[in-house]
């Protein structure tokens, strides 16, 4: 039987903080172990008070322990950021101890170029079941690449979108919402795909159906995505959320404002956004580095 602590921790962070599904069950997962480690590491139970008493050493040992399994440095720091978050909310961030995670060096973002993009796309729709299924995954593909849609946004439309216009509404992290403009290509794709869609689409229903009828599962997309990147000989970098890194990539390289580019991205904050200044920067250094004869 599950802890109920980190599973009550999971229902604070999806109903309260209004995290995504995702994040709340890897931030449970993270407290799941945490207090299975310290249970054995201490010889007690570990409840709520229990938590209270845990020290800086205590939280090394984890983490050491966790390495041992072959964490990297970001994995690491992405665990201590989930038993931060949970010590905090079983006991007040006052009562979390001081613990310097491991530095990470910020990764870049590699963009897909647009006529890979649209082969991936391509072959991911001629790889599929049906005729409705291949217009329904091109379409997909197409909106995430010329929306800059996160593939959690664009499987949450609903026939409420319809009928489509030159901007949709998105609803991103945190339940905010914002205006993206549809290029003519994207929206005639997603039209095509509900004219063949087998399953009615009202306005409180999914955009997007499954091969039943149901919610179309990001795990599907994604399966579909790495099968046809090997057919291609694509890189293993080439995800449904890298057409998303592209379409920002692009956008920034054609000489997009930055304010308008987070905007369009959903980002809270600037920050998030100026990584994509260091793509640009990345791709050119690409470019000297591969065609200068002195490089």
């Amino acid at each position: 039987m599950a802890d109920p602590l980190p599973l009550r921790f999971a229902a604070y962070l999806a109903h309260e903080r209004r995290r995504s599904p995702h994040t709340a069950r890897a931030y449970a997962a993270t407290a799941e172990r945490l207090t299975s480690f310290l249970a054995e590491h201490w010889g007690t139970p570990v409840g709520r008070d229990a938590l209270a008493k845990a020290t800086s050493a205590d939280l090394r040992a984890y983490l050491a322990w966790r390495r041992g399994e072959g964490l990297t440095n970001a994995s690491a720091a992405r665990e201590l950021s989930a038993v931060r978050a949970f010590l905090g909310w079983a006991n007040g961030a006052s009562a979390t101890p001081r613990l310097t995670g491991p530095k990470v060096k910020r990764g870049v973002p590699r963009p897909i170029a647009p006529d890979e993009v649209l082969a991936l796309a391509g072959e991911v729709a001629e790889d599929a079941a049906e005729p409705w299924i291949a217009l329904r995954d091109w379409a997909v593909l197409l909106l995430l690449y010329g929306a800059g849609l996160r593939i959690s946004e664009a499987l949450a439309l609903t026939g409420a979108a319809l009928p489509l216009g030159e901007t949709i509404v998105v609803t991103g992290k945190r339940d905010k919402t914002r205006i993206v403009p549809l290029l003519a290509r994207v929206r005639a794709a997603i039209e095509d795909y509900v004219q063949n869609c087998p399953w009615p689409i009202a306005r409180d229903t999914p955009l997007f159906r499954g091969a039943r009828g149901g919610p179309l599962s990001p795990a599907v997309i994604r399966r579909s995505v790495r099968g046809a990147r090997r057919r291609l000989g694509l890189g293993e970098r080439t995800t449904p959320h890298a057409l998303r890194h592209s379409f920002a990539t692009h956008l920034l390289g054609r000489g997009a404002d930055l304010r308008a580019l987070q905007e369009l991205l959903g980002h809270a904050s600037l920050g998030s956004t100026q990584i994509y200044t260091q793509v640009d920067a990345a791709h050119l250094l690409d470019v000297y580095r591969n065609a200068h004869p002195r490089a």
